[in-house]
């Protein structure tokens, strides 16, 4: 009877184990050949620092899994407990990421072919942890709004997925980056549109998260491939 009553807590345990499991495997499919299966694929050894930014990732995975399931359980001082580990983990991942796309950036920036493509990932990539950054720390100031918080947590997890998607071996993405990111807003969209249809209301943080994301990734696509970008990212990197 207490489950027929009150079936929104099993929704929402499956809605969002069933957000980050989604989540992670495109990014799995993105970063099978180059990392997680590259040993299978004959793929030379990694940087040190290559392979620190994939552990981190993987692990905010993992991490947002754990949470949602220690909230499921009741097990509330755990998640809270855990929750310290998050945001220094949050810390790490965007500080190791930063470093990550500069050293890329700055090893091709005077190439004529390359660099220029390097140059817009570093733009973009910078975009991707910074919105990261603004979901994870707003998602801590309101840990005491539930609601608020899980929310923001989500989009700071959706967020990170468009380097992933636009390395999915598949023809009609790899053809043209723009798919990436039509496919990323339609993660974030499926997922607001199941949240609100089932809360019978568009929640505010899922609101202007999504606007934040769809816009922030769309003027970034635009905005690095300019020639101010350019020019500031060469000197930035140099």
């Amino acid at each position: 009877m207490n489950a027929v009553a009150n079936p929104r807590p099993r929704f929402e345990h499956r809605f969002y184990v069933g957000a980050v499991v989604a989540a992670f495997a495109m990014v799995f499919a993105g970063f099978a050949r180059p990392y997680y299966l590259r040993a299978s694929f004959g793929g030379p050894a990694l940087p040190l620092l290559l392979h620190l930014h994939g552990a981190l990732t993987t692990s905010w995975f993992a991490l947002f899994f754990t949470q949602t399931c220690l909230i499921d359980s009741h097990r509330i001082a755990w998640h809270r407990r855990l929750g310290i580990v998050g945001a220094v983990l949050a810390l790490l991942l965007v500080a190791v990421g930063i470093t990550t796309v500069m050293r890329f950036a700055s090893r091709y920036v005077h190439s004529p072919i390359d660099g220029p493509v390097a140059l817009s990932i570093l733009g973009f990539s910078l975009v991707v942890l910074a919105l990261f950054l603004l979901f994870v720390g707003t998602a801590i100031v309101l840990r005491r709004r539930p609601d608020f918080h899980k929310r923001l947590m989500l989009l700071a997890t959706l967020s990170l997925l468009p380097p992933a998607i636009v390395r999915i071996p598949i023809d009609f993405i790899w053809d043209r980056n723009s798919v990436s990111f039509l496919l990323t807003d339609l993660c974030v969209i499926v997922a607001v549109v199941i949240d609100t249809t089932r809360n019978r209301r568009l929640h505010p943080v899922f609101a202007w998260g999504t606007l934040l994301i769809i816009a922030s990734t769309w003027l970034a696509y635009i905005a690095v491939q300019t020639q101010a970008w350019m020019h500031f990212a060469t000197w930035l990197v140099s």
